[in-house]
């Protein structure tokens, strides 16, 4: 195997550890050189050290979203996303992910990851960055829907609020206006923006700039009140709250 050199930068100490053991179980060609658990420290150690081969990433760092390291596209570094929500999946896979593991990672799936960049890095050589960016996925700047018989295209920067209703799916566009969708709202969620939307609770995925106000509402939950008036009480569990705040201030 060519050795390859790895950051890791993860805020959560025993999860370091695990992830650091369950490298030299699995990758023992794999030398981690650098650790950090904040977004700044990443960037600083990136800024100043030799690019590695390959960045080992959890989403929620201290400090904020890895995927802060990424938003300017100057960071080409081939990823594996290690963190405990799905929901950022898309984001990703934008960020030249080379693949997205969920907390607990098991170590046959982090071997399988691995196994997928020596293959890239064999089958592309210095182009594995290319090849990722090749890959990713494109993102929706509009949906299209139905007002009755008429269809209507609705941008997304005019998008309040999308809502599953008696198995129906709606748009709801900041002045009001709702058109009929054909799509179920975890497809739309798998294509939006996670920095712009969040999945409030089963119904509802709402853009940021919808939240009014937000109140604590018993037993960890939040009320959200939100614009336009979706006319009845909105919901975030007490398993999303932390989450959601975190989204919320951006």
């Amino acid at each position: 195997m060519t050795r390859l050199r790895a950051f890791i930068a993860e805020d959560e100490p025993p999860a370091r550890e695990r992830l650091q053991a369950a490298l030299h179980r699995v990758a023992p060609w794999v030398a981690v050189v650098g650790q950090a658990d904040t977004v700044r420290g990443t960037q600083a150690w990136l800024a100043a050290e030799p690019a590695p081969d390959l960045l080992l990433a959890d989403i929620q760092l201290a400090d904020g979203l890895s995927l802060e390291l990424f938003a300017d596209g100057r960071l080409l570094l081939p990823t594996i996303f290690t963190t405990a929500y799905d929901r950022f999946a898309l984001d990703a896979f934008r960020a030249l992910a080379v693949d997205y593991l969920l907390k607990p990672v098991s170590e046959p799936a982090l071997a399988a990851a691995l196994h997928k960049l020596q293959q890239l890095r064999q089958g592309f050589g210095a182009d594995v960055r290319t090849w990722l960016q090749q890959a990713v996925p494109s993102r929706p700047q509009r949906l299209v829907g139905r007002r009755g018989a008429v269809h209507q295209v609705l941008p997304l920067g005019q998008v309040a609020y999308l809502v599953s209703q008696d198995k129906l799916t709606w748009a709801v566009a900041h002045d009001g206006q709702r058109l009929l969708l054909d799509r179920a709202l975890a497809e739309l969620e798998a294509e939006l923006d996670a920095k712009r939307f969040f999945r409030l609770n089963r119904q509802l995925l709402a853009a940021a700039e919808a939240v009014l106000q937000f109140t604590p509402a018993g037993k960890g939950r939040l009320r959200v009140k939100l614009h336009p008036d979706l006319g009845a009480e909105v919901w975030v569990s007490q398993e999303r709250a932390a989450e959601f705040r975190a989204w919320l201030a951006g």
